[in-house]
């Protein structure tokens, strides 16, 4: 077992988890008695695991370790989807052994640099850990600001979402995106419990923003790839953009992210508008002499 596994962080993810639960979506029969509590009780956890109370119970208060066995009945039991059970796993103390080598530092690879470059009409970030910004092109600054202006241990796109008045009001549906966001880093972070940046991050935005503190302490989790982002652009108006991510197969956990619009729709006429008052058509990374702090 790794040295760095917290005890308590099971027990919170699965507290969190048993509040999100009703009887009636387990198959449990509603008990007559009032709920001080939303929720899953202890006890109908327990059941449906078919452990022991007073074994659950250490569980949650961090006082036993569990084994593979009992985590694969406890996430059949609260009904886990992949990406929770992922991050069961991870927080018991038994995730996957690449999770434990050293990750290599955030660098951009060439090829990485040059696809995002030709990508002329269409938005495109490389994000690494954390979602720090690493790279952007000219139609990604068009779309939502000037990053080579933000200090690069600020460029995070978490933190924008959160706390950049143009970004976080560009985004009509901001609550459900920015949920989204969170729930990717709550993954990330069971990958990397001893991040001192990820925690810096967590904890400056959970001082500022209540909504990050209540949708960090839900613990939910998400590593979705694909889905659909609706803007509203100060000079092109309105746009309905698909916003798909690739992971780079290095291993370095940097992700692609590019927003397309259908061809002949409006949202494609304005970002082909947006593209075309740029004039640099080469990307833009952290090493790129702007005066950035190296990459983490």
């Amino acid at each position: 077992m790794a040295s760095h596994v917290d005890p308590r962080a099971l027990g919170t993810f699965l507290r969190a988890r048993r509040a999100q639960l009703t009887p009636q979506q387990c198959g449990l029969p509603e008990a007559g008695s009032a709920r001080r509590v939303a929720g899953l009780r202890r006890e109908e956890a327990a059941r449906l695991a078919a452990i022991s109370v007073d074994y659950y119970t250490r569980l949650e208060q961090g006082r036993v370790r569990a084994s593979a066995p009992v985590l694969a009945t406890l996430a059949r039991a609260l009904r886990l989807d992949d990406d929770q059970q992922r991050y069961l796993y991870e927080v018991a103390g038994r995730s996957d052994a690449r999770a434990a080598r050293p990750r290599p530092a955030q660098q951009v690879r060439p090829a990485m640099r040059r696809l995002l470059g030709q990508l002329r009409d269409t938005p495109a970030l490389i994000l690494g850990r954390r979602l720090d910004i690493l790279a952007w092109n000219q139609a990604a600054t068009a779309l939502y600001t000037d990053f080579a202006a933000v200090p690069a241990d600020r460029r995070n796109y978490l933190r924008l979402l959160f706390t950049d008045p143009t970004i976080r009001g560009m985004h009509q549906d901001w609550e459900h995106d920015a949920r989204d966001a969170v729930a990717a880093l709550r993954m990330e972070a069971a990958a990397g419990p001893d991040d001192t940046d990820l925690a810096t991050l967590v904890g400056e935005l959970t001082a500022q923003d209540p909504d990050f503190r209540t949708w960090w302490a839900e613990h939910r989790v998400s590593s979705a790839s694909h889905g659909t982002k609706r803007y509203r652009h100060p000079l092109v108006g309105d746009l309905t953009l698909d916003c798909d991510t690739w992971t780079d197969p290095d291993g370095s956990g940097q992700r692609l992210m590019v927003l397309t619009a259908e061809t002949g729709s409006p949202s494609h006429a304005a970002l082909r508008i947006l593209a075309s008052w740029t004039h640099d058509p080469q990307p833009h990374d952290t090493r790129a002499g702007d005066g950035s702090a190296p990459p983490r």
